[in-house]
Parts: C-alpha cells; sequence; structure tokens
C-alpha cells in the first residue's frame, strides 16, 4: 500500500469527538525501513507535557523528531514519495473536501518522531498555521495499542484513544474543538510514528511543485 491508496480506499470517517479520518496501511515496507532507521538521539532527557519541551524540559526538538527538509531529503528517498502522494491532485481534493479547508495553495511539512519512556503531550489544539495535522503509527515493538493518541471532549475528559496499531494512522483538519493528547503511559522501548501537515508558513515542499 502507500499513503495515496489508503487515503483514498481506506479512510474510516468518524464524529466524535471532533470528526477525524483513521486510515490503514499508509506506508510501504520500505517507508516503514526508513522510519524506523532514522537516526533520532536516545539522550536522557525531561519531558513537560509539549513535544518540543518547551515549557521547561532540558532538550530540543532535534533530540525527539527529524525534519524532512531539502538537505537531507537525499537520505530520506521514502519520505520524499511521500511528499509526492499529498501533492497528488486526487489526494488533495479528498482532503480538502474532508476537512473544509483549501490546502494546495500552502506547504506539506514531514516529521520522523521518536516518543520515549517518559514522554507525554498535555491536551492541546495545534496552532493555526497547521491546516490539516496527520498522525501515522509504527509499532514494530509490540507497544501498547493505548500509546494511540488521546481524544478529549470540550471539558477535558478523555473520551477515545485512536490505537497505536502498526502501520495505520488518522488525520484531521486543525483548530475548531480538536483537543488531543497522549496521557502518561508506559512506553517500553520506543513510541514512533510520522506526523503531516499541511502548514500555511513556507517549507521545502510546496504543494505545487
Amino acid at each position: 500500500m502507500s499513503l495515496k491508496d489508503s487515503l483514498l480506499n481506506l479512510s474510516h470517517t468518524y464524529d466524535y469527538p471532533f470528526n477525524h479520518w483513521q486510515i490503514d496501511k499508509p506506508l510501504t515496507e520500505s517507508m516503514v525501513k526508513e522510519l524506523m532507521n532514522v537516526n533520532i538521539s536516545d539522550a536522557p532527557r525531561s519531558f513537560d507535557g509539549t513535544r518540543a519541551a518547551d515549557g521547561g524540559g532540558d532538550g530540543k526538538d532535534g533530540k525527539l523528531r527529524v525534519f524532512l527538509e531539502f538537505d537531507n531529503a537525499h537520505l530520506l528517498p521514502e519520505g520524499h514519495q511521500l511528499i509526492e502522494d499529498l501533492r497528488d491532485k486526487d489526494v488533495i481534493a479528498k482532503i480538502e473536501e474532508n476537512i473544509k479547508k483549501k490546502v494546495s495553495e500552502y506547504f506539506i511539512r514531514v516529521e520522523y518522531i521518536t516518543d520515549r519512556k517518559g514522554f507525554w503531550l498535555k491536551p492541546h489544539k495545534d496552532i493555526e498555521e497547521k491546516l490539516m495535522t496527520m498522525m501515522l503509527f509504527i509499532n514494530t515493538y509490540n507497544e501498547s495499542e493505548s500509546l494511540g493518541t488521546d481524544f478529549y471532549d470540550e471539558s477535558m475528559k478523555l473520551v477515545k484513544t485512536i490505537p497505536y496499531k502498526h502501520n495505520t494512522g488518522y488525520y484531521f483538519a486543525s483548530g475548531g474543538k480538536t483537543w488531543h493528547g497522549l496521557e502518561k503511559k508506559e512506553i517500553k522501548i520506543e513510541r514512533r510514528c510520522m506526523q503531516i501537515n499541511y502548514v500555511t508558513f513556507p517549507t521545502s515542499w510546496p504543494v505545487k511543485k
């Protein structure tokens, strides 16, 4: 399968606690291998409930994730193929129809992420510059499926957890009532995933080439 195939043919719609779409088999075997092999520092660090540790943690973004950019694209060819899938006219039409936002005039951001023991995310909504948030899960270490993303209602009550199943994912339109996070849970080895956004700020990857 590919991300394009998954988005067009293996997408399931849910409306609680906000509109979101779960997808199956978004990544090829070679993409899974690439994601697993990306070198992300395993240096000990403190976590503060934010991915960037900007609430007082002792680390920088680079300790948690690698962004796909021009300068490392030659090392991440499978990630570059994902960019092409996200530029596909049928994919764009499908996503725009679902999230009720135009993305074709903007940019794509891709992050390779590894969350390790102690990591958690407080309930939050993504910045308004993110038009769409997508998370793809790689669970090759048989971690608990409870490590998926937690969704909250407006009273900050946990109402749904997207299962952390291997080679699955989800997306939603950022903003509105889209409160999400990750409760404090046991990560035995690592929680590896990929985050993809259509964003309004410039990146290496405009949607229109």
